[in-house]
């Protein structure tokens, strides 16, 4: 006898809770509606509770006098970090001698004919005008000094993190271990770097050597990790079945099959090396980064320009050059071709030596300081103020400081201290995970604990209007070169140049126009943090399917609509991984507007290194340290976590 057997109905759920975004929603509408008026009824305030801070201060400032008093008899800086200190300082000492002994006309031989090996004619000439540009204008020797810093850091940072990264490459458990810790490094500003080292190696060279490696070593570090890992299996498996050990492999095929990737980690740690070299001077690095940084206190706009320039040539033949090597660029010569280098490089610098000829001739130099002051002036009292009908370049700047900054910053300030963090939570989990969400509230919370809520704030409302305008203005361009070929060729080599200037170098414009403020600051921010929206966004509208714009095009779609419907959901994840580059770029800058009047937690690092006030720096290094790890994780996109692993 057969059995009826009856199924209960399927409950499903209305069409727009299917999906994960709207369940999200509803379930922070439901847990608000319950957290809000409890919260309410027992903070009330919007200030952060005195009650939830810890007062670091007389610790700090207990470890930093004990530092001071034992630098010079405890055995841990006597035997340890006093060696490495020296090790650092002589290193640089001779390499800077170096540089000097074979004059300037050796050191521009040898930089050309390096570019020449290793990227080809066009760009030995371009450099070898770079070098001589730098001693055009006056600064040959604080380039030199540059040099010679960055020489060491860069070796070091790329043995460590070549060490590290083939640690992680080749251990699934190191890479485990490392994952996070690199992943938090590469979105911290980098004026949290300087204060750890001026603690232990006070201010010079040894303190400004090591924040720089401490920098510019994870980009090594990752992307060994990533040439390792990801080399072709077959490959691998080819070379184990003829017997091969495991360093065997190693030389033979991983490290050959990760040639792309190890040149690309060492572009990348030169161009964070020569950025955090600049950044650096602020602890008594010397060098171009020092003149720029004593033009930008004294408001010097000519003398930060003469300054300026060499930085920036330095960064676009480095870029150019590793850029090149990296991409395979033909190498004239063979392996004769480094003999005639090296031999053409000694005979250059024993001639110049012999004719007493080492140092820039005085007669050569141009000095663009004084003209462009000129030009600062007149800027000033033409275009600052009282232009007909737009105004002037202040006005506009005190109109966003009035209209934007001010409002968004006193909203924050306003909110109740729980409500910002519903709110940082809710927007983590909507984009992420609950794990993302809890290191996002977290990191934010952690600035209430440290004191530094309100200026804390202060710097969160400096980020989202400079995000904003950012994505606004990035996510436009970017639309129009993606759509157009000949705007997308114009717009490369301005993009390129951008992207390679170090951080300092975008104070100087901004304050020849707008003045010192936290518009400038903001200002600045924008103008570094934009290149790399625009390329993000016109990427990843060009990489969509095109079989997915042919079907539109076929049921008669214009193009606004393609636009609309189909290019921008499909780049959806280009889009949030644009987002979220340029509020980790504007929060680099926005930290450093604090020379330039920026204020906020910018303004209390500036405040504690020229001080000697270590507890303020470090209390706000760590704040910037918590800010950049919390906006990181709200505006990291699902997908790019998931490809980290996270």
């Amino acid at each position: 006898m057969a059995t009826l057997t009856t199924t209960a109905p399927k409950v499903t759920l209305p069409g727009l809770l299917r999906h994960r975004a709207a369940s999200k929603l509803l379930l922070l509408a439901v847990v608000a509606a319950v957290l809000v008026p409890l919260a309410d009824a027992r903070w009330a305030s919007g200030s952060w509770p005195h009650a939830l801070t810890v007062d670091l201060s007389k610790p700090l400032a207990s470890a930093s006098n004990w530092i001071i008093d034992n630098r010079d008899s405890h055995p841990l800086f006597l035997y340890f970090f006093g060696y490495i200190s020296n090790a650092v300082v002589l290193s640089v000492r001779g390499v800077y001698l170096v540089l000097l002994a074979a004059g300037w006309a050796g050191v521009t031989v040898a930089a050309a004919l390096l570019a020449w090996r290793a990227a080809g004619v066009r760009l030995a000439l371009g450099t070898g005008a770079a070098f001589l540009a730098c001693g055009l204008l006056g600064m040959w020797v604080p380039t030199m000094q540059t040099l010679a810093l960055m020489v060491v850091a860069v070796l070091v940072s790329v043995l460590l993190g070549a060490l590290l990264g083939l640690a992680a490459g080749l251990s699934d458990r190191t890479f485990r271990a490392l994952r996070p810790v690199l992943d938090t490094m590469q979105v911290l500003p980098a004026f949290a770097y300087l204060l750890p080292v001026v603690l232990v190696f006070g201010i010079g060279v040894p303190a400004a050597v090591l924040a720089t490696v401490v920098y510019a070593a994870p980009p090594m570090a990752r992307l060994t990790a990533l040439g390792l890992r990801g080399a072709d299996k077959e490959v691998l498996e080819a070379v184990e079945s003829l017997g091969t050990t495991a360093r065997q492999r190693l030389f033979t095929a991983r490290l050959p099959l990760a040639r792309k990737e190890l040149l690309l980690g060492l572009n990348q740690t030169i161009m964070m090396a020569l950025s955090m070299a600049v950044i650096a001077s602020v602890i008594g690095a010397g060098g171009l980064g020092d003149r720029v940084y004593q033009a930008l206190a004294s408001v010097d706009v000519g003398a930060a320009l003469a300054a300026g320039i060499p930085i920036v040539l330095l960064a676009v033949v480095l870029d150019r050059v590793t850029g090149a090597a990296g991409a395979g660029a033909e190498r004239p010569g063979g392996r004769a071709g480094w003999a005639y280098a090296a031999v053409a490089t000694v005979v250059v610098a024993l001639a110049v030596r012999l004719a007493g000829r080492l140092d820039w001739p005085d007669a050569w130099t141009v000095k663009i300081a004084e003209p462009v002051n000129r030009v600062v002036d007149w800027m000033t009292a033409h275009l600052y103020s009282g232009v007909p009908f737009v105004g002037g370049t202040a006005d506009w700047a005190a109109h966003f400081t009035t209209w934007i900054l001010d409002p968004v910053r006193t909203g924050l300030q306003w909110l109740p201290w729980w409500s910002v963090l519903l709110i940082v939570a809710a927007l983590a989990w909507l984009i992420g995970t609950w794990r993302t969400a809890l290191t996002a509230v977290l990191a934010m919370a952690a600035t209430g604990v440290l004191g530094v809520w309100k200026p804390s704030l202060d710097t969160l409302s400096q980020v989202l209007a400079a995000v904003a305008v950012t994505v606004v203005l990035g996510v436009a361009i970017g639309i129009a070169a993606a759509r157009s070929d000949r705007f997308e060729r114009l717009l490369r080599p301005v993009l390129d140049v951008f992207q390679t200037m170090p951080q300092f170098v975008y104070l100087i414009p901004v304050v020849a126009l707008f003045g010192v403020g936290r518009a400038p600051a903001v200002a600045a921010a924008i103008v570094y943090a934009l290149p790399a929206v625009v390329r993000i966004t016109a990427q990843g509208l060009r990489q969509v399917d095109p079989a997915a714009l042919e079907s539109a095009r076929s049921l008669g779609a214009t193009s606004a609509q393609q636009l609309r419907q189909v290019q921008l959901p499909l780049a959806r994840p280009a889009l949030l991984l644009a987002v979220n580059q340029g509020v980790v770029l504007v929060l680099a800058v926005v930290i450093i507007g604090g020379l330039v009047g920026g204020g906020a937690l910018g303004y209390n690092v500036v405040f504690g290194l020229a001080q000697g006030d270590l507890a303020t720096g470090l209390v706000a290094g760590a704040a910037i340290v918590c800010l950049g790890l919390m906006l990181d994780r709200v505006t990291q996109p699902t997908e790019r976590r998931a490809k980290k692993g996270a």
